[in-house]
């Protein structure tokens, strides 16, 4: 049988007149509550509102509307004929479908300058309730919380109704709804507990409790390795990060190299260019222009940079392009492309090109364990990257061309898995030791990769030198000045060794592992 009845209650009205109308001419009486009633109203169609059926007006500022057993008995009854009679005896009818989204209070929380008042009365009591009754009674009742699924339903109401797995389905989808709701209200909440205000671009507290709610976006052919099964979720109700606009479907270990070729180039302010093979930076430099930084992040490494994924932080142009183009790449990753640029890169078949639709990235790190997840903030500080902050320890001073080129390999090495070593000159890395053992062995994994580049560069350290030999090693490749954190029981050795061998070293004061 078609639905007889319609509740709606809905805070997004995308797509809502024509799927009313779609209702109405397929038969079914629509009740609605306060705005939408009136949006309907003037769409010309017949309505009911909410208030016709519980005999009260809205209470409290609109925050008591459909909270009544006129609308909850006709939505949980079970269509036996024992509820039917008791719904007749006390005068009420049966609710067959029931249409609702509700307050956008991820969409609130998500702005600058919200106070805690502001996001608790985007918080929907009675939408939620009228989700979950639908949802629970779906043998009889179809409920839709998505305005994507309006044209599917209304077309299966005018050809008779609802099929019952389709109901099951949309019961599911509106379970995983209102269960997402709470968790980003429960989310916010523990967030700001005893703060009252907060503001979006502070770093959170980790809070006791963090319920994910995360939606498959995308089944890979397999996971880090054929044998694995793999796929990408996303944070519900997120937009997607990234849009593909050209190229094979995005693998397992290509999302995972993206994302740290993406962040690494999104922490520089100038043109920058982040070349990354297996989760490391092969190359990584600024210029004043992007085919600049192109140009010297290559020439870090080019033998790495052979199959690599490039990302960049500014719109790419056409004379960068032009030079990727030249080179084997899996990914190139920008905030948007000049339409010549994009034109000339989408001529190679395979390349995944991809355009970023936000810069910000979830706020916390979230890996698991056996037996649970390991969650943090994401590296994200600031005083230490500010030479300003930095201690110089060493008779020799570095001087304003060192200082720029320890700034940016200090900046670099928080993208270097650890042990991590990068050497620079000119803001361009020249070498990269990367997850090595021992920390010597990265100063000499480094040095091998720069050659004769290393001479007179300056060398970046994750964390301190336990022992002067890293500090000796660098000499003997040519670096001419050290920024490490310090820390080290053997410090005074370490800056000994290098006053013997006339080099600068800065300390920091913080540690960037990233393992």
């Amino acid at each position: 049988m078609p639905n007889q009845r319609a509740l709606i209650s809905v805070s997004d009205k995308t797509g809502l007149r024509d799927f009313a109308k779609a209702l109405q001419s397929a038969g079914t009486e629509l009740v609605a509550s306060g705005g939408t009633a009136a949006q309907l109203a003037e769409a010309g169609l017949p309505v009911t509102p909410v208030e016709a059926l519980t005999g009260y007006p809205e209470l409290l500022d609109g925050r008591v509307k459909t909270l009544h057993p006129a609308v909850h008995g006709g939505i949980l009854a079970r269509r036996t004929q024992d509820h039917l009679a008791e719904l007749e005896e006390h005068g009420l009818v049966p609710i067959d479908l029931v249409i609702v989204n509700l307050y956008p209070f991820q969409q609130t929380v998500a702005g600058d300058d919200v106070s805690l008042a502001e996001a608790v009365e985007q918080i929907d009591i009675g939408g939620v309730a009228l989700l979950r009754a639908a949802a629970k009674n779906f043998e009889s009742v179809t409920v839709v919380c998505d305005p994507g699924d309006y044209g599917e339903v209304a077309q299966a109401v005018s050809d008779g109704g609802v099929e019952a797995e389709a109901r099951q389905a949309l019961a599911l989808k509106a379970f995983r709804h209102t269960a997402a709701y709470d968790a980003a209200i429960s989310n916010y909440l523990a967030r700001n507990q005893g703060e009252g205000r907060r503001k979006a671009q502070e770093a959170p507290k980790l809070p006791a409790q963090i319920r994910l709610d995360l939606e498959r976006v995308q089944v890979m052919r397999y996971g880090e390795n054929p044998h694995q099964e793999g796929a990408l979720y996303r944070f519900h109700d997120a937009s997607p990060a990234f849009e593909q606009l050209h190229g094979r479907e995005m693998s397992y270990n290509n999302w995972l190299d993206l994302d740290g070729s993406w962040q690494a180039a999104q922490d520089f302010d100038e043109p920058t260019v982040a070349i990354i093979k297996h989760s490391n930076p092969c190359g990584l430099a600024s210029a004043e222009s992007l085919d600049a930084a192109y140009d010297s992040a290559l020439a870090s490494d080019p033998v790495s940079a052979f199959g690599s994924i490039i990302s960049v932080n500014q719109i790419l142009d056409r004379a960068t392009a032009e030079k990727m183009a030249k080179l084997f790449v899996e990914i190139v990753a920008a905030p948007d492309y000049e339409e010549e640029a994009l034109e000339l890169l989408q001529r190679r078949k395979n390349l995944r090109i991809l355009r970023a639709n936000s810069r910000e990235s979830h706020p916390l790190s979230i890996r698991t364990v056996h037996g649970g997840a390991l969650v943090q903030e994401l590296d994200r500080s600031q005083d230490d990257l500010d030479p300003a902050n930095w201690k110089v320890v060493t008779q020799e001073r570095p001087d304003a061309s060192q200082l720029a080129d320890l700034a940016f390999a200090w900046r670099v090495c928080r993208h270097v898995k650890s042990n991590a070593i990068v050497y620079v000159q000119d803001r361009a890395t020249v070498g990269v030791g990367a997850g090595q053992m021992s920390r010597v062995d990265s100063v000499m994994l480094a040095g091998h990769k720069a050659g004769e580049r290393a001479r007179g560069a300056v060398m970046a350290s994750d964390a301190f030198f336990p022992f002067p030999d890293g500090i000796e090693a660098a000499a003997e490749h040519g670096i001419a000045a050290v920024v490490q954190p310090g820390g080290s029981i053997r410090d005074e050795e370490v800056i000994a060794a290098c006053d013997r061998l006339g080099l600068v070293m800065a300390l920091t004061g913080a540690r960037h592992f990233r393992h």
